[in-house]
């Protein structure tokens, strides 16, 4: 068995692990993913339209695959935004739990479906018998006309401008807006349920609020599980509020607010305002709490 004919077979087991239905059949997320990998053509893009007029008809199959062509069109921001902060591409796990996907399985798929469009620069190597990628090519993935402004964009020099305003609707009812935090230091977290590095960040935001907010300072915890088509309803949100004893108002992350802010890639994303209105620091990715407490205090002592 050669390398490639090995990644099939593993993968292909991967597969069997994926979520069921109570009557045994797969879920929707995993129909779509098991028939895109059954038609994937090299060189030819997928048409989502033929996809979604044609073959997936029923409403929670629609759901999975408008959730997937999201995803598929964010990997490369993501996959350069990864190399960029961490110095190494991201693994198959890293990317199935940045795009809620069940697992690595599925995230091949999609890194498959990117490689074989001639839309998508060829920006990443990868190996053959893993199906890890082992090299990424930044400069080609910012020298592209599609994901270079949008890069740029997500990555160029946020400290010292002024922070996008926003209106955004909190989960227990009203909204927020940007011009009610004037004056105060506002930490925006930008985040969405289940994602593992948000759920590491969120004790250290309980803290940190539980410290600050008697000193004018706010976190406003965004989730972006609705704009980014996720199944969780607002009992799952709830229910993961009350367990990490969440206090800071949390809202929903819209797509006009997305845009405003570069268009987000890694979850979670952080920007740190000050009383101006002005940013001061910007994190992608998890966040140290010592980094984010010494930020905090420094912004919060600023004239």
């Amino acid at each position: 068995m050669n390398g490639r004919a090995a990644v099939r077979t593993a993968l292909a087991a991967c597969l069997l692990l994926m979520p069921t239905l109570a009557t045994g059949q797969p879920d929707a997320e995993t129909r779509v993913l098991n028939y895109v990998r059954d038609h994937l053509q090299p060189g030819q893009p997928l048409v989502v339209t033929d996809l979604y007029n044609k073959v997936f008809t029923q409403p929670d199959e629609r759901r999975a695959l408008e959730k997937l062509y999201s995803a598929f069109f964010r990997i490369p921001l993501f996959v350069a935004q990864y190399q960029k902060r961490y110095g190494r591409p991201p693994r198959l796990n890293e990317i199935a739990e940045q795009f809620s996907l069940h697992n690595a399985a599925g995230a091949d798929i999609l890194l498959r479906v990117m490689e074989s469009d001639p839309r998508v620069p060829r920006f990443l190597s990868r190996d053959s018998k893993t199906g890890e990628i082992t090299k990424v090519d930044v400069a080609m993935i910012e020298g592209d006309e599609r994901f270079g402004k949008i890069l740029e964009h997500q990555l160029g020099g946020w400290e010292g401008r002024p922070a996008p305003d926003f209106n955004l609707p909190r989960l227990d009812g009203g909204e927020i807006n940007s011009a009610a935090l004037h004056g105060e230091v506002a930490l925006l977290y930008v985040w969405f349920t289940g994602c593992p590095p948000c759920m590491k960040e969120a004790p250290d935001l309980v803290k940190l609020f539980r410290t600050f907010s008697g000193q004018g300072f706010q976190v406003i915890g965004a989730n972006a599980d609705d704009f980014l088509g996720l199944a969780y309803d607002d009992a799952a949100r709830r229910g993961y509020i009350q367990k990490e004893g969440i206090t800071f108002p949390v809202v929903r992350w819209t797509r006009e607010s997305n845009q405003a802010y570069g268009g987000i890639a890694i979850y979670p994303t952080l920007f740190l305002i000050d009383r101006k209105g002005l940013v001061t620091s910007h994190w992608i990715g998890y966040v140290q709490p010592e980094e984010l407490r010494r930020a905090i205090s420094k912004t919060l002592q600023a004239k």
